[in-house]
């Protein structure tokens, strides 16, 4: 019986890595893809709780709605699937999510709600100066293979990064912890013609650490990263160092 995989991102219905990956997740098994019906990038893993969701059919395999990435996955996997998935994929989403970026990514989100659902699932990103997205994709579906044969533990999800492809060759592979992410703290403030203020949270391009083991080093050395990131965000050295805490009233 042919494999059943739910493609998702949050790029939108036009980001250039969601036509390759669906290709690509064809060649492994059978398709359902949805997807938001804009840009959806740095949502997190919010959800649309306060309007109704809005879903419009195009094309045999492809469905838009007017919600986020993990409204993706949601109403992919318990609605029109059926829970009748066996793998979901996100992606391929135009820039890197390394470090700290699992945070605020849309792509890495919809994959951890595919793994709170029980479901294997992986998150897909590359390169951002990269238009190519075809070595990415041909990744994507043999990790894809693997992973389906393989599985995952309970609350675990891949997150993949793919550096710049030299001359279209797949880029070898090495597994990597969370690297460091160096945010600009700049907040842009700006005028609008009636004297109003605005605000632009965006300000100079994100670096990070170039860490031996990390996912940041990873790419920088052209190596295509792939990090297990679990659910559970417990800190156990933490919780055993609060018990010495005098905490709790006397």
């Amino acid at each position: 019986m042919s494999s059943r995989i739910l493609v998702v991102n949050d790029d939108g219905v036009y980001g250039p890595g969601l036509r390759p990956l669906i290709s690509a997740m064809r060649k492994v098994g059978s398709v359902l893809a949805v997807v938001p019906d804009q840009e959806r990038s740095a949502d997190s893993h919010s959800l649309t709780l306060h309007k109704p969701i809005r879903v419009q059919k195009t094309g045999k395999d492809l469905y838009i709605l007017n919600g986020r990435p993990a409204d993706c996955v949601r109403l992919g996997l318990l609605e029109l699937m059926g829970m009748k998935a066996d793998l979901v994929v996100s992606g391929i989403n135009r820039g890197y999510n390394l470090g700290e970026d699992v945070i605020y990514s849309g792509t890495v989100a919809a994959a951890r709600e595919a793994a709170l659902l029980g479901l294997p699932a992986i998150a897909f990103s590359q390169d951002p100066d990269s238009g190519v997205y075809g070595p990415a994709a041909s990744f994507a579906s043999r990790l894809a293979r693997v992973v389906l044969k393989k599985g995952l533990p309970p609350g675990i999800c891949l997150n993949v990064n793919s550096p710049l492809p030299s001359r279209g060759k797949l880029a070898p592979v090495e597994l990597a912890r969370l690297g460091r992410r160096i945010y600009s703290k700049e907040i842009t403030r700006r005028s609008d013609p009636r004297g109003g203020h605005y605000y632009w949270l965006a300000g100079r391009a994100v670096s990070g650490v170039r860490q031996k083991g990390t996912d940041i080093a990873a790419v920088a050395s052209g190596r295509i990263a792939i990090t297990p990131l679990h659910i559970d965000s417990t800190d156990f050295e933490m919780l055993e160092a609060l018990k010495s805490w005098e905490i709790a009233p006397s």
